[in-house]
């Protein structure tokens, strides 16, 4: 007996030797995550923030639209952050406060009154004048791990009233008197699922459903749950409770997003209701602990019912336990779920645009510092912008279904600022909202007459031998090349137009003109002028360039035409305006850049040329549905059998770039006029652009003359027309006209009657 005895308690020490050895091992690894950075948080992107100003052009509906994607609650009166009340034309909303790069916008109440589209006043709640104010941005995307996890960190003090009761009175009662684990909680679980016959209830503590999740996986075995009992216990000892509950509120999963897991009450907030955790009501707070249980099971937008008949059960559990009244129970129930619809532009995606963001800060960041330090990065990302785009271009494609080939049409669109060269919206595929083939960045596609600008931007800083009015030559001709092959440019229509004035080769779009005018230019030296518009391509000096033949993506495009619209200056096109770390210090910003690249007064000539192709020429269509007063600049492109349809045109605050063509490369329905043109007419309707107005530069003058000699002329001759021209190349003025004919045929008259 002795010596079984004896082995027995060597054995004993022996297993209390490993048992000290595996609870040594198990406390350090508990330390380690637990003490330094316990999660990677993906960089977040926010869009522009909306700032409000007396004098804004700005619709009360696109300021609604905004808020409701940020997640404001319609109610009678604004008495908190992330309110809005509505009455006639006046708004009043209560912001909520945010770090921005330099400062930090405090909470407050803002009253805005509207007149028609613009900002008419603007007060604080005592009603005194308010000069600006800056909405939150809105979050619209993330930049995720391999793992794929988001979350947005809370702290506790956060967190609404009743989601710590509720969740510890259905995941936890014993939660703040227990030690890790709960004898208790695993004895009245032992007791429900032995009288139901059926599992239904778990004894795992939430200090357990923490381990579980932070350091284990989910095998079902005793060995597992021994080591998460271990576990439990050894954090408690380590870690107060507060600790323990702010972890769990970061880690727990609730949905999935696509390939994106949501972790946390914070993101989940966000994620079903638009809303910061904060500013969660009862009835809210109970649907996200009941989805604790079950996220997909549960999941509020694939079972509604499921997931109503949960939130109204822990609603019935928060009356039993007395951590609300029944009355505040039974008004909670008659709430509806209140989620809110994914794909809407709160829950909106819009890869084109991130996929931007994420290039441009791969030149500064590793991929590292992106996905696992919790970066902050602000963009100029204009979400109203993007909605009437996207809109815009659904419409398109709808009015062309049924043309043949139009399903196979696919299509890229940028929105920039002229001035700043900031990318306000960007659509990269005919769905926007799904990630693929970026063709807005990607897709290089010959440019057609897009090119045409560059020729006669060239021209036109030879002033001494090229003005707006100069006579030019459409006719048919052929050039021979090196190689033998003869290049024989033709018409659109097939037809030649004669002698016309060099505006009119770019306003219609006349290939024969326009190309004559390129090889007397020199193709090298157009070449050298596209250089400076923005253009980096290299392409051989083949008179076919002159008519588009070389190829761009509609960013390069943009970029181009960004010099044209800005009046000559070159602006790198940017999305990205500064950086923050996850504590808000500024890390970055990404200033503006400007260098002048043109004379102002050759810009001018040309932007006049363009206001013409959009009064007379191939844009003239876009009159049929804008008002005639909006004036604006632009050009269509065709390539080759209509295989490319693009348009780039530009008010005062808005450039747009469209192209539309198939994939294959086959060809398609459209023209530039009839079917980039027609998405870019839609998208301008809805933005309400302000009209082009360049101020006439100091080198420029207007002098009148005659509409069908291009001869100077008096201002109040018949057919007198006003033209700009650089100084010194104006015609000389006419002889005055109204009087000379009246005089001459009377001394006719009278020498008649006296002979």
């Amino acid at each position: 007996m002795r010596p079984l005895l004896g082995w027995a308690v060597k054995l004993g020490l022996v297993g209390l030797v490993l048992f000290a050895g595996f609870a040594v091992y198990l406390d350090a690894i508990v330390q380690e995550k637990f003490s330094g950075k316990r999660w990677t948080v993906p960089a977040k992107v926010y869009a522009r923030p909306l700032e409000l100003f007396v004098g804004q052009k700005l619709a009360k509906d696109d300021l609604l639209k905004e808020m409701d994607a940020l997640g404001y609650r319609r109610e009678s009166v604004a008495n908190g952050p992330g309110a809005v009340a509505v009455s006639g034309n006046n708004v009043s909303l209560h912001s909520r406060g945010f770090q921005f790069y330099e400062s930090a916008e405090q909470a407050q109440q803002v009253n805005v009154r509207f007149s028609g589209d613009y900002v008419a006043s603007l007060t604080k709640a005592d009603g005194k004048d308010l000069a600006v104010a800056r909405l939150e941005p809105m979050l619209i995307g993330g930049l995720y791990p391999a793992h794929q996890e988001d979350r947005v960190l809370i702290k506790l003090d956060q967190v609404p009233a009743y989601l710590v009761e509720t969740l510890v009175a259905v995941e936890d009662r014993d939660f703040f008197e227990h030690f890790g684990v709960s004898p208790k909680g695993i004895a009245r679980a032992v007791w429900i699922n032995a009288s139901a016959g059926q599992l239904r209830q778990g004894g795992s503590t939430l200090t357990q459903q923490l381990v579980k999740n932070f350091y284990l996986t989910n095998e079902r075995s005793l060995t597992r749950k021994i080591t998460e009992a271990m576990m439990a216990v050894l954090l408690e000892l380590h870690y107060d409770k507060r600790e323990i509950l702010e972890a769990y509120l970061n880690e727990v999963f609730l949905g999935q997003d696509g390939q994106r897991a949501v972790h946390g009450f914070g993101l989940a907030s966000q994620y079903f209701f638009s809303q910061p955790l904060s500013e969660l009501k009862l009835d809210q707070v109970a649907l996200l602990v009941g989805m604790v249980k079950g996220p997909t099971f549960y999941n509020p937008r694939r079972n509604p019912e499921r997931a109503l008949s949960r939130r109204n059960m822990i609603l019935d559990l928060l009356a039993e336990q007395g951590v609300v009244s029944p009355e505040e129970a039974a008004a909670a129930k008659a709430r509806p779920l209140g989620v809110t619809q994914r794909g809407s532009m709160a829950n909106g995606s819009f890869p084109a645009f991130l996929d931007l963001v994420k290039r441009q800060l791969r030149q500064d960041y590793r991929d590292e510092d992106l996905t696992e330090e919790g970066l902050r990065i602000f963009t100029s990302f204009d979400p109203i912008l993007q909605l009437k785009a996207e809109e815009a271009l659904a419409e398109t494609f709808k009015r062309q279904a049924g043309r043949k080939g139009s399903d196979e049409v696919e299509a890229g669109m940028v929105v920039t600022n002229p001035e700043t060269g900031e990318i306000q919206a960007l659509i990269g595929s005919r769905q926007p909202r799904f990630a693929g083939f970026n063709r807005a960045l990607d897709a290089v596609r010959p440019i057609g007459s897009l090119i045409k600008p560059a020729i006669y931007l060239t021209a036109l800083e030879r002033p001494s031998q090229y003005t707006l009015t100069t006579r030019v030559q459409d006719e048919p001709f052929s050039v021979k090349g090196q190689d033998g092959q003869v290049w024989k440019p033709q018409n659109y229509d097939r037809k030649a137009h004669g002698s016309i004035y060099l505006y009119q080769g770019l306003a219609h779009s006349y290939n024969l003109s326009t190309a004559k005018l390129g090889l007397e230019l020199g193709v090298p030296n157009v070449l050298k002028t596209l250089e400076r518009l923005g253009v980096s391509r290299q392409w051989p000096a083949y008179p076919s360039m002159l008519l588009g033949a070389g190829a761009l993506t509609p960013m390069e495009v943009t970029g181009m035409y960004q010099t044209i619209a800005s009046g000559g200056f070159n602006t790198p096109l940017r999305g990205i305006r500064s950086v923050l770390t996850a504590e808000g210090e500024p890390l970055k910003r990404y200033p503006y850049q400007i260098q002048q690249r043109f004379d102002a007064g050759a810009i001018y000539l040309l932007q006049n040329a363009m206001q013409r192709t959009m009064r007379e020429g191939t844009g003239r269509s876009v009159y049929s549905q804008l008002p005639s007063s909006l004036n604006l600049a632009g050009k269509t492109g065709t390539s080759n059998d209509s295989r490319d349809s693009w348009f780039a045109g530009f008010s005062q605050d808005l450039l747009t770039v469209v192209w539309m063509g198939r994939d294959d490369n086959g060809p398609t329905p459209f023209t530039g006029a009839t079917g980039a043109l027609q998405a870019w007419t839609g998208f301008m309707r809805r933005a309400d652009p302000l009209p082009l107005d360049m101020p006439v530069p100091d080198n420029v003058v207007v002098a009148w003359v005659d509409a069908a000699t291009g001869q100077g002329s008096a201002q109040n001759c018949p057919g007198a027309v006003q033209m700009p021209y650089i100084r010194g190349s104006e015609p000389a003025p006419g002889a005055g006209c109204g009087i000379q004919a009246p005089v001459d045929s009377v001394m006719d008259w009278v020498k008649g009657w006296l002979e």
